[in-house]
């Protein structure tokens, strides 16, 4: 195995460093899929569909939400005091937060004093069919990871 050192190398040069190492492996191996670098400002983002509120967008940063057995992420920012109503999910969904404060509980019924609150850095991993809900404070931005298909079963 090869050691790559990464000290000073900035995005781009962890690009290249990145490709550099991966087309570097040996021939009795099909070519490794190249890296995926998403630079802050480079997303591509959609309005989030009903029921999130007004100002949610969401944006895929790699593999495809709806594709079966496959892995995906997506980033999802919120502006303040958005709340995400209670829901579950099909698989595990793995947040992590990026920016701003994110705020979760457990339960089927949205209450605001059970939230807890994710700094920047905090990661939650939720058990499929989990009952949760989510609110943000000030703008936020999470990264959701997990295995296709993404399914959200809002809970009236």
């Amino acid at each position: 195995m090869r050691s790559v050192s990464l000290a000073g190398a900035g995005i781009a040069g962890l690009s290249l460093i990145l490709a550099g190492a991966l087309s570097s492996a040996t021939n009795a191996n099909p070519p490794a899929p190249a890296p995926i670098v998403v630079v802050p400002g480079a997303e591509n983002y959609t309005a989030a569909p009903s029921p999130f509120p007004n100002g949610v967008m969401i944006a895929v940063l790699s593999g495809n939400p709806s594709e079966a057995g496959r892995p995906y992420t997506i980033r999802i920012k919120l502006p303040d005091g958005a709340r995400v109503p209670v829901h579950t999910h099909g698989d595990t969904e793995n947040v992590t937060v990026i920016q701003g404060t994110f705020l979760v509980a457990i339960g089927d019924t949205f209450d605001a004093s059970k939230l807890k609150a994710l700094p920047p850095g905090a990661y939650v991993s939720i058990p499929p069919n989990l009952a949760h809900y989510a609110m943000a404070k000030g703008p936020t931005i999470v990264d959701v990871s997990g295995l296709g298909p993404e399914s959200t079963n809002f809970l009236k």
